[in-house]
């Protein structure tokens, strides 16, 4: 693998670093609340930042592999990938994809002993978690049943990105399940599902036509774009009552929050009047900022830092 010069740049590129912030989102939340309970630690936090970011970047690699060897990226209409426009060969990437693995793995097994008695239950349980999250981080578009190739990209995200990231995370700091965190847990995997279905609203033509059946292929793009403002619409009753279920204690963290909430008032409007498919990749990096903030702004009160 060249790993000189421009190649580096390429390779960073590949790791698509637009998509991190809100990989990490759910890592904030879990674990500033494990701080408000007095039982946060940092080496733990460190390491659950550090492996999450590796199933991430394992995902978009693998993502742009498996899109690249199938043919779904040669006509797409969102920013170049590197295996599509050849920039990094099918067996650099597959390298790139095992290397990452290994890293991914690596990281989950430290992040589980400093969390776990080793081979306890837990451990047991977070280990195939684990797993489990690095082969569906390979599996969304990888091999003969690609599971985002049978629309069922959405799902896993919002398992992934909300419920295991947010849940899980805080687990990991007190053994505790903590209830009280399914609403944001909710909101950041919706955000990050809707982030999912504004990149395949985009590509929904392109996609349908090399045989890659997202749900919005499936949907079509009318069904597809009142399932996005469906979601949209969830995220923003839940954010709006979500002050009702934790004070805010900081005024002016207060006035942040609810004007993060309600700019997705506006992103609603601006997907309802859009009509070109090119249109929506406008519109990836604010959904997922705004996620990425209500992570931060929540981060923020549970760790009692008041701004």
């Amino acid at each position: 693998m060249n790993v000189s010069g421009s190649s580096i740049k390429v390779w960073l590129s590949a790791a698509r670093p637009r998509t991190l912030p809100l990989s990490i989102s759910g890592i904030l939340i879990g674990s500033s609340y494990s701080f408000y309970n007095d039982a946060f630690n940092f080496k733990v936090f460190l390491c659950a930042l550090l492996t999450t970011l590796s199933y991430q970047v394992l995902s978009n690699f693998a993502n742009d592999y498996g899109d690249g060897v199938k043919g779904s990226d040669d006509k797409r209409i969102g920013p170049k990938r590197a295996v599509q426009s050849g920039l990094i060969s099918r067996s650099n990437m597959r390298k790139g994809v095992f290397i990452l693995s290994f890293i991914a793995s690596i990281l989950t097994f430290l992040l589980l002993v400093l969390s776990f008695e080793i081979f306890s239950i837990y451990f047991l349980v977070f280990f195939l978690l684990g797993g489990l999250a690095i082969f569906a981080a390979i599996k969304y578009t990888v091999g003969r049943f690609a599971y985002g190739y049978h629309g069922l990209g959405d799902f896993f995200v919002f398992v992934f990105f909300g419920l295991v990231s947010v849940l899980g995370s805080n687990f990991l700091f007190d053994s505790t399940l903590s209830f009280e965190l399914i609403s944001p847990a909710i909101i950041v995997g919706v955000l990050s599902v809707g982030v999912l279905n504004l990149n395949n609203m985009r590509d929904l033509e392109t996609d349908a036509a090399c045989g890659k059946k997202t749900l919005a292929v499936y949907l079509g793009p009318k069904a597809a774009k009142i399932y996005h403002l469906v979601l949209v619409f969830v995220s923003f009753i839940l954010m709006v009552l979500y002050p009702f279920q934790f004070e805010i204690n900081s005024g002016f963290l207060k006035i942040l929050y609810f004007l993060n909430s309600f700019f997705l008032i506006f992103h609603f409007y601006q997907v309802y009047i859009t009509i070109k498919p090119k249109e929506y990749d406008l519109f990836l990096k604010f959904l997922s900022l705004n996620a990425f903030l209500f992570s931060v702004l929540v981060s923020f009160n549970f760790s009692k830092i008041l701004i």
